[in-house]
């Protein structure tokens, strides 16, 4: 076995590997950008080494960086994470070559699985079921309208060295063929320096399942059962689960038969994942092989009992998996949220900043992937994971309800975040129905996402406990002055509860607040609420027996308001003195400034292009601008007709989020 082993990445998934090495007795070495210097992964690890400046190129894609760093810490093997250059079959070989040990697949297989159209030609070749295309590199628009025809729209555009859902376009005219085909271009370049592209056809109402993957270099092969992956946004995975709630025994079987078969026609060793797309009838197509470990891997560990890193390491050490396909047994569900650094109520965009708070969730069936911790600064140059939050449960149901709460008690504060977005998600009867599609995203959420909308009983609720907090504060701070002692207990308080904006347009709830022994009553319509909590004013999480029923509520001030949230529905509300109240009625809020004149970033990021100058008329749905975040392109369009007045920044500039990019007469 290895003594010491070189993660080539960052993040959770460094921290991760992390943990197994250091469970099997084995030292690690971590490697650092200027971005990262006080990363948690850099300070989790046995050594850690410099490779260069904060952009990916400059640092985590550089082989002889790594290569370097292999031989000043005499590193016997390599674990490239995910992403990078996990899937590159040179830097295999160059590892190889230096008698450095890759914790994954050989060059070989890489670049025949890696390559999404080897893979394809490969899986043909092997009898698995192929999605129908055109499944050579494109060269040009036009070559790409005239086959898009042939296949008949609506079609995909996919990277040939793709993945994470970069290089990614749907088209359904040959307008969006021409922007999807130089967009997704751009993108694998930018990702992959691959600009290739090819086209297939685009399945309609798609499930994405895919099947996990082990191989070891004695030519046994297995499958670990599959994980769906429907819930996506932009091609990119947002929950996994795993087993899925739509395939039977058949078609689990039949889907890892091929996926075990495609993996032995390549001589495969190590973690693979196939990727399948199944359609209403099951049907299923295979998509492409990715040749390392999956970001969703902790969902088959929980319902399979395996650590799938110490398998890769024991594979790549010359070790024999030590079990058959017919030991495997899955037991119970698992579920994954990803938890991102975005903003959901504009349009998902990145987030960058500081984690000035951030409290994660724990309890039984709860697992935590994470690489940062409270004060850690999510940066512009990688990936805007914060977590993977998993619960895991004896059922489906189970699983959903303990993730549920998992969210409830997830507290984070800076960056913009999802996760009310990924309660709002589980929360969806379609979701918990397992009605799944890879367009549930767009097709639940058609406007966008601007927060979930609070019910009537979700409403009562939070008001009830808002009421019982005000009157914690109230007590708190009356003790504090001295105005009663430790051990007397406050008189009744008699409040009115303003939701909604100040004037005639708040919704007023009269209520009267008092304590009994260690529960707190809330009257509110002649209908008293029971309270019982231990909550402190200084504490962000209010946890309750509200009525006899266990809640989490996140709980934060807003001017002399307070604003509660649960389930990804929020409520704000204002908990004033009668005579208070009844003068908040008489002010005016204040109207917001107009800002229609202006094009703003909507997100940190590069400006990579203008369309326009200065003085030009633009139409409704005109390009004006590109900005690049995450490595995505995002293109700007005008809203309206108008006149360029001024341009306020021009190509190369980094934005700020609302920063003026230009602006119309």
């Amino acid at each position: 076995m290895f003594k010491k082993i070189l993660i080539a990445n960052r993040g959770e998934i460094a921290c991760r590997v992390i943990r197994t090495a250091r469970r099997m007795g084995i030292g690690t070495v971590a490697v650092y950008s200027d971005a990262d210097a006080e990363a948690l992964h850099v300070r989790q690890a046995d050594e850690a080494v410099h490779i260069g400046p904060a952009p990916a190129a400059e640092s985590y894609l550089r082989i002889d960086g790594i290569l370097a760093a292999c031989r000043a810490t005499r590193a016997e093997a390599v674990h490239p994470g995910y992403g990078f250059l996990s899937e590159n079959a040179q830097f295999a070989a160059a590892l190889e070559k230096a008698g450095i040990v890759f914790i994954g697949p050989d060059a070989r297989a890489i670049s025949s699985m890696g390559d999404k159209i080897a893979a394809k030609k490969l899986a043909a070749a092997a009898g698995v079921s192929t999605v129908p295309g055109y499944l050579d590199a494109i060269a040009d628009a036009e070559q790409a309208r005239r086959i898009a025809r042939d296949i008949g729209y609506p079609v995909m555009i996919k990277a040939a060295a793709g993945g994470g859902g970069k290089g990614m376009r749907i088209a359904r005219n040959d307008a969006e063929i021409r922007d999807g085909f130089r967009a997704a271009g751009n993108e694998a370049r930018a990702s992959f320096a691959d600009d290739r592209v090819f086209i297939e056809k685009y399945i309609e109402e798609p499930r994405h399942i895919e099947i996990q993957l082990m191989g070891d270099a004695h030519g046994k092969v297995v499958h670990l059962f599959e994980r769906e992956c429907s819930i996506q946004r932009r091609h990119q995975k947002v929950i996994e689960e795993a087993p899925s709630p739509f395939l039977d025994a058949k078609t689990r079987a039949a889907m890892g038969a091929q996926a075990v078969a495609l993996a032995a026609a390549a001589r495969y060793r190590s973690a693979g994942t196939a990727e399948f797309i199944v359609d209403r009838e099951r049907n299923f197509y295979f998509l492409e092989m990715n040749t390392r470990l999956q970001v969703e891997h902790p969902v088959t560990e929980m319902v399979t009992g395996l650590d799938l890193v110490e398998l890769m390491i024991r594979i790549a050490a010359g070790e024999k998996l030590p079990f058959a396909q017919k030991d495997l047994r899955l037991q119970g569900s698992a579920i994954e949220a990803r938890v991102y650094a975005e903003d959901p109520t504009r349009n998902f965009l990145p987030s960058v900043g500081r984690l000035v708070r951030y409290i994660p969730p724990a309890g039984e069936g709860i697992r935590i992937d994470s690489g940062v911790e409270e004060g850690a600064e999510i940066s512009l140059y990688y990936d805007p994971m914060i977590a993977k939050l998993v619960a895991y449960g004896d059922n489906r149901d189970a699983a959903i309800a303990r993730l549920g709460a998992a969210l409830d008690g997830f507290y984070i504060r800076g960056p913009s975040h999802n996760l009310g977005f990924l309660a709002a998600v589980i929360a969806n009867p379609r979701f918990r129905a397992g009605r799944l599609s890879t367009g549930f995203i767009a097709e639940e959420f058609p406007e966008g996402y601007s927060g979930k909308t609070i019910d009537a009983a979700a409403e009562a609720d939070a008001i009830a406990v808002a009421a019982a907090a005000q009157f914690i504060a109230a007590e708190h701070a009356a003790r504090i002055g001295g105005q009663i002692s430790s051990r007397s207990r406050p008189p009744p308080e008699d409040w009115i509860i303003c939701v909604g904006e100040p004037g005639d347009g708040a919704q007023r709830h009269a209520a009267r607040v008092t304590r009994a022994g260690e529960s707190i009553t809330v009257e509110i319509a002649g209908k008293p609420r029971t309270i019982a909590t231990t909550w402190q004013p200084w504490q962000p999480l209010l946890r309750v027996v509200l009525d006899g029923t266990q809640a989490v509520f996140q709980i934060a001030r807003d001017g002399i308001g307070m604003n509660l949230s649960r389930g990804g529905a929020s409520l704000g509300v204002m908990i004033l003195p009668p005579r208070t109240a009844e003068l908040l009625l008489l002010m005016a809020a204040k109207p917001p400034p107009d800002l229609s004149r202006f094009l703003l970033s909507p997100m940190p990021g590069l400006l990579v292009s203008l369309a326009v100058t200065e003085g030009q008329q633009v139409k409704a749905g005109e390009e004006l601008a590109v900005v690049e975040a995450m490595k995505m392109e995002n293109l700007l369009r005008a809203e309206r007709d108008g006149e360029v007045l001024k341009i306020h920044a021009r190509p190369g500039t980094s934005l700020a989020v609302d920063q003026v990019i230009l602006e119309f007469a």
